[in-house]
């Protein structure tokens, strides 16, 4: 399948790689198809989120785990009932990405991150209520960090 998209142009991507977002995502609830682009630098861990029906959506994704390895949470049952998840394997935990003119500011999501079930291509980004967590944890260690925002 052909795709249109702002930041790669026409790229061709695998039908059986979209993973369905049946509520959407937080602010974009009309997009509820989605396909994982990797990057393919290996000293870049960042990957994008790119809406299958709307090419000039995406949104730059990393494992919060390469930034934060302490990092953790519980899904709770309903989550786990939506997204079919039988398998702790079958996960994979992206956070949003927000990458200003100054590098040395990115920061990540971690009270949302974006939960996949690999295996039924089905996703779903999360809300905690952790105090441990902010929207705005910079990656690159500012003091700032865990501030909530």
């Amino acid at each position: 399948m052909k795709l249109d998209t702002k930041h790669f142009g026409e790229i061709e991507i695998d039908e059986e790689k979209i993973i369905s977002f049946p509520e959407g995502i937080p602010g974009f609830e009309d997009q509820k198809r989605f396909v994982i682009i990797n990057n393919h630098d290996s000293e870049n861990p960042f990957d994008w989120l790119q809406a299958v029906d709307k090419g000039n959506l995406s949104f730059v994704v990393i494992n919060p785990f390469l930034v934060k390895p302490d990092y953790d949470f519980v899904l709770s049952q309903s989550v786990e009932e939506k997204l079919k998840i039988e398998n702790e394997k079958d996960v994979a935990v992206y956070t949003i990405a927000v990458i200003p003119e100054d590098i040395k500011k990115i920061t990540i999501n971690l009270l949302g991150p974006v939960i996949i079930n690999v295996k039924e291509k089905l996703g779903k980004q999360i809300i905690l209520n952790d105090e441990r967590y902010s929207t705005k944890y910079y990656i690159f260690g500012q003091d700032q960090n865990c501030r909530r925002e």
